[in-house]
């Protein structure tokens, strides 16, 4: 007797809990939209690197320090200021290291690397002119931003919310409904702004040659957000 009282009992909670469920369930009619931006706008922190190295003119090394020289002076009559101008990496090569125990250092080859902080691309042409092209191993963009970026970021953000709305508002009204209450709203990362023109990079790490001032510059950046909603829809009576 006392068993069946149980089983009453737990039937009687059961069905009382699937009916508390039934009653949880939302019947809000609800729309749910994407909503994106984008605004393209040019780089003002760009990051340059340029490699050094030594290299045998006939008989003679030109040293690291006659090439560092030589940028040294075209970063200051670039008007480029002197904490943006500095030194990333050192280190060199050794030909025949593990041939010979003695060694000649005409075969050592030094290294430098260098960087430089830039807010345009213009004196580029004329920096690396003024180094001998033979004593520039590489020179390239290795990164880039804005100083504004997050003002940007929540600018397009503002914008995809906007964007969003209103394709909630225009689907709905093609079918005579209006929208109500914001529910949910998912941030959709989108960060992807490597795009410069390889053009530029290409023939600016060959040195160049030029003396004169490029205005070859960066493709803009594109700031893209995306948000993903969902609306309520006003009911109709």
């Amino acid at each position: 007797m006392k068993k069946l009282m149980l089983l009453a009992t737990g039937l009687i909670l059961s069905l009382g809990v699937f009916a508390q469920q039934q009653q949880q369930v939302d019947t809000r009619k609800k729309i749910e939209v994407i909503g994106s931006a984008e605004m393209e706008i040019t780089p003002d922190e760009i990051n340059f690197t340029i490699s050094l190295r030594e290299y045998l003119k006939g008989k003679n090394k030109v040293e690291i320090g006659t090439l560092e020289k030589q940028l040294q002076d075209a970063v200051a009559a670039a008007g480029i200021p002197k904490e943006n101008f500095t030194i990333e990496n050192v280190y060199g090569s050794n030909y025949d290291w593990d041939v010979r125990k003695k060694k000649d250092p005409l075969e050592f080859m030094a290294r430098k690397q260098y960087r430089l902080k830039l807010n345009r691309l213009d004196k580029i042409n004329a920096i690396l002119g003024a180094v001998d092209a033979e004593g520039i191993e590489s020179a390239r963009v290795s990164s880039f931003s804005s100083s504004k970026m997050e003002q940007y970021r929540k600018e397009v953000k503002i914008k995809a919310m906007q964007a969003a709305k209103d394709k909630a508002e225009y689907m709905l009204a093609a079918v005579n409904n209006k929208l109500d209450n914001l529910l949910e709203v998912q941030e959709i990362n989108t960060d992807n702004y490597a795009d410069f023109r390889p053009l530029a990079a290409n023939y600016m790490a060959k040195g160049g040659g030029a003396s004169e001032d490029s205005n070859i510059d960066f493709k803009t950046i594109k700031v893209r957000a995306e948000v993903r909603t969902v609306w309520e829809i006003k009911w109709k009576y």
